[in-house]
């Protein structure tokens, strides 16, 4: 295997963004020749390590007037014309269009597929074309990679018996930093996430309008980029609802968390659902003291064990969280216990080994392919 492509909409700014743009970075370096595929340019993007080469092969000009059925073919129809002319070894797609779009595309190309499962099947697979897609399109793959158990148990056996359940890989600047000392803290509760509703960061709120009730002196950040889904809205709403200007503060993307959010007391993900989110990953690689959601597809659980590198609190529940975050900031032990178990991530999730564990898994589905 010395050729690989990847395949997602975009490389804008998220999480599945994200780790495409590492995981390509690091086979580049280790010699292999790398494509990513993509459907359109964003305004924001990841950008590519040196020798990356980046193919658009999403809607043409004059595509956007056709119909719905007819893009969604044009759509396969260009990938597929990529894949014919460039023969990697090796498909890697990512998310949930994207996976059905390259299994379509490399029908009969004798190209191994191998999807990737990014966030909680129950909510992004379970559609009525899901239902159609699923066991017409995922028998095709050459095998699939998870990000947690519970994700894998979603899918069919046949599927799960050629599968890797691998975490995301950790931005090396996160690896770089040097944890806070307790007495460094500020008086601060901090979360990472875009704003969109599925992090729930509305619930952060009245969860920390409790604790401020308690402990007026600290205060409250969150870092995102807005998503456009009527989120800030609503979160400007509830802090004008409290007249909490001043102790609950909207900052908008960052470039620069690993200083940010390095000397905070307790990093908070609010989250409905996830896939592996990133940011508690980088969290948790700066010793933070953390709080999560245990949340589906079960990222949290496995990433956190309560009350030894972290907390764990019911999803939706502001009376829980409102509780952890207090038992946070009030029990010096516990927030030191949790700080220093959390740096154990950055050995699991280190950039080497996790490249690493995806070069054997895609060698393995090319092998199998082969044979």
């Amino acid at each position: 295997m010395k050729r690989i492509s990847f395949h997602l909409n975009s490389l804008e700014r998220g999480g599945a963004e994200r780790v495409v743009s590492t995981l390509a970075g690091l086979f580049a370096e280790h010699g292999y020749e790398v494509s990513i595929t993509t459907e359109w340019y964003a305004d924001e993007e990841y950008q590519l390590a040196p020798g990356i080469k980046r193919v658009h092969v999403g809607l043409r000009d004059g595509d956007e007037t056709k119909g719905r059925w007819t893009k969604f073919r044009l759509r396969i129809r260009y990938l597929r014309e990529f894949l014919e002319t460039e023969k990697p070894d090796v498909c890697v797609s990512f998310t949930h269009r994207p996976n059905y779009r390259a299994l379509s595309a490399a029908r009969g190309t004798g190209i191994p597929v191998v999807i990737a499962i990014r966030d909680d099947p129950k909510a992004l697979y379970s559609g009525w074309d899901d239902k159609i897609q699923i066991p017409l399109l995922f028998p095709r793959a050459a095998g699939a990679v998870f990000q947690t158990g519970e994700q894998k148990a979603f899918f069919a056996p046949r599927l799960q018996d050629n599968s890797a359940v691998i975490l995301n890989p950790l931005n090396p600047k996160y690896l770089s930093v040097n944890p806070a000392r307790d007495e460094e803290r500020r008086k601060e509760v901090v979360m990472s996430s875009r704003l969109v509703r599925k992090k729930n960061q509305a619930m952060l709120l009245r969860a920390f309008q409790k604790v401020h009730e308690k402990h007026g002196d600290y205060i409250l950040k969150i870092y995102g980029k807005d998503d456009g889904d009527g989120t800030k809205e609503e979160l400007e709403k509830i802090i004008a609802e409290y007249h909490a200007e001043s102790y609950m503060l909207l900052l908008g993307a960052s470039d620069t968390l690993e200083q940010d959010l390095r000397d905070a007391m307790v990093y908070c993900l609010s989250s409905d659902y996830e896939g592996m989110p990133n940011a508690l990953l980088e969290a948790m690689a700066m010793g933070l003291p953390c709080i999560s959601t245990d949340c589906p597809a079960g990222a949290p659980a496995e990433l956190i064990k309560d009350g030894e590198n972290g907390l764990l609190v019911p999803v939706g529940d502001e009376n829980a969280m409102a509780a952890a975050i207090c038992r946070m900031i009030e029990d010096r032990d516990l927030r030191l216990r949790c700080a220093a178990g959390a740096l154990s991530i950055r050995d699991k999730a280190a950039p080497e080994k996790i490249y690493e564990q995806w070069r054997d898994f895609l060698e393995r589905c090319v092998r199998q392919t082969k044979a």
